[in-house]
Order: C-alpha cells, then sequence, then structure tokens
C-alpha cells in the first residue's frame, strides 16, 4: 500500500458549472493602459524522474504553495510506454490534466474510463479517495497536470470525473494573441467549467511582437507557466524585464489589475499558461497523494486507504486493465 502511495505524487488526473463572481474582472485587453502585478519569483522547472519510468518538469513544488495557495503542483510531463502513472490513491484535492501532445488513457475505481488527447482536458475531483491509472497512448505523450486544493468542508466529497475534448474548449484571437479558455474568462468569452476552488486557467499564445493584459481578481494568487518562448520572446510585468524562458514558473505578486506580457522575439511564438485562483486560507499537510489540513487527518487517511474503508472501500480489489 505505501508503495502506491509513495509513487502516486506525480500524475493524478469533471467538469461541473460555475460562472465566476465577477467576470469583467477576468477580461483581457491588448491595450497598454495597465498596472501589472509585479513578478516575485522565477522558477525554471527542472527535469525529474516520476510515476513508473515518466519524465516531468515540476513547476510548483511545496516551496510555491504558500505563495500560490489554492495551488499545490504543477508538472509538465513526458511519458512514452511503456512507463506511465500505474494505480495510486488520492484525497482531499482536484486534478487538471492538459494534454499538450499524443494521448492519456484515464482508469479509476468507480467505473470510469476514457483517453484524452492533445489539447483535451480532464479535470477530476478526487475528494474522500479516488484510484486511478493514468497510462499513455503510442509514441510521445506530453502534457500539464495541475493539482488544485479542496476546502476543508469539500476534502470528503463525493470524487467527480469528466473530460473536456479540444473542441468544446472556448477559443477567441485578436491582434496577434490567441487564447484557449479552460477555466474563467478572457476575451469576452466564458469556459463551461465549474471549479469547486474559483480558478482561472488560460492557455496563451503570443505572435512575435504581440502583447496582452489579462485582468485577475485581486485577491487571487497567479502565476504562468512557459510552454515555449523564442530569443528575447517572454517578457512579463513590464516591458523593460529582461525575458524568462521555457518552462519557467513565474510567479506574480498582490495587487493592481492584472497581468501583462509581451513576446519581443522577432521570429518565434510565445506560448505560456497563466493559472489563477481564490486562496482558501487553511493549514495544508500533505502526504504524497493526500492532502489534508492536518497531521490527525493525513493519518486516518492512511488508515482507510490501508483498510479500505471511507471512500477506499475498492482499494484490495480494483486493478486497471
Amino acid at each position: 500500500m505505501r508503495a502506491a502511495i509513495n509513487r502516486a505524487n506525480s500524475l493524478g488526473g469533471l467538469f461541473s458549472f460555475r460562472f465566476i463572481r465577477n467576470i469583467k474582472s477576468m477580461s483581457s485587453s491588448t491595450s497598454q493602459d495597465f498596472v501589472s502585478r509585479p513578478v516575485i519569483k522565477k522558477v525554471f522547472a527542472k527535469l525529474q524522474k516520476e510515476g513508473d519510468g515518466a519524465v516531468v518538469r515540476r513547476g510548483i513544488s511545496r516551496s510555491e504553495q504558500k505563495l500560490l495557495d489554492p495551488f499545490l503542483m504543477l508538472d509538465e510531463f513526458s511519458v512514452s510506454p511503456p512507463a506511465g502513472f500505474p494505480d495510486h490513491p488520492h484525497r482531499g484535492f482536484e486534478t487538471v490534466t492538459y494534454v499538450l501532445e499524443g494521448g492519456i488513457t484515464h482508469q479509476d475505481f468507480k467505473g470510469h474510463k476514457g483517453t484524452i488527447y492533445a489539447g483535451d482536458v480532464q479535470w477530476m475531483t478526487a475528494g474522500r479517495g479516488i484510484i486511478h491509472s493514468e497510462m499513455p497512448e503510442e509514441e510521445v505523450n506530453k502534457g500539464l497536470q495541475l493539482w488544485i486544493n479542496l476546502s476543508s468542508n469539500e476534502k470528503m466529497i463525493e470524487p467527480n470525473y469528466q473530460e473536456l475534448s479540444h473542441s468544446d474548449i472556448p477559443k477567441a484571437e485578436q491582434n496577434g494573441v490567441e487564447v484557449k479558455v479552460i477555466a474563467g474568462e478572457s476575451m469576452g468569452i466564458q469556459s463551461p467549467v465549474y471549479t469547486r476552488t474559483p480558478t482561472m486557467f488560460l492557455d496563451f499564445t503570443l505572435q512575435p511582437g504581440a502583447q496582452i493584459h489579462q485582468n485577475v481578481p485581486e485577491s487571487w494568487n497567479a502565476f504562468a507557466y512557459i510552454l515555449e518562448s523564442g530569443e528575447g520572446g517572454g517578457v512579463f510585468s513590464s516591458s523593460n524585464s529582461s525575458p524568462i524562458p521555457a518552462h519557467s514558473v513565474v510567479v506574480f505578486g498582490p495587487g493592481n489589475d492584472g497581468v501583462s506580457v509581451w513576446n519581443k522575439s522577432s521570429s518565434k511564438q510565445l506560448r505560456f499558461v497563466l493559472i489563477a485562483g481564490e486562496p482558501i486560507g487553511e493549514p495544508v499537510v500533505q502526504y504524497g497523494p493526500f492532502v489534508m489540513n492536518t497531521q490527525a487527518e493525513i493519518d486516518m487517511t492512511i488508515e482507510d486507504y490501508h483498510y479500505g474503508k471511507n471512500g477506499f472501500e475498492m482499494a484490495k480489489y480494483w486493478r486497471s486493465q
């Protein structure tokens, strides 16, 4: 049992619907009449092994959790058969899996099974407990996985799982800027996604010379993760700032009305995800794939998993196919 817990620090693998409280505050613009949030931390995500033979770049680790409540982890993953993320448990949070290349097949002990491909999203609420596997299709498979905390009154809800096809993700384009709205709102379009913890998840592509300002609710924490950038490309917060390379996390400070970004590359596009969320403001105690509020709750979770109770009744019997 503990071996499964330890290897489950990786990919976690949903969609209900909720309008964000202040839609106007989440709009975007390409004008320059805004004051951006400052960049307070930059982290280059180094390669590390995870799961069963997979490779990830871990953009958010525990050292960033206090700055980025409610977000717990962000991995950029690359995995090819026979490697993958075999059966492992979760409790107390949600996972968002966004496939960039290839496909990932998901199974869980509630009977859900499906494959998501490039551009698709899987949003899973682990709640009181789930065991699942995430295994790659043929060739190289790449994507992002984000872990989002749940408040104490939602950590023990029933698990939920859903998929969103790339064709169902709202998209907009203006002045050399394209956005895919996975959660939240941008450029006047809104995602049909309900996030229990209010969350914005936007995939931006800026052509050379383009710029964008994305509004973010003032009380939310926000960061960007750079997927692609040319030489001199990704400039954040101030047009005079130094460019930030691909595979970097950019953490924004509080205040002001949002985030400004410039692509100063002369030839290559800039692609990044902008992620923001409303802080929960509760203690976080994490043991691998379990995230609760106290050590006593973690101890109880380990016991529940070991003995197959309180949400883990299938733990002793279920195996993915």
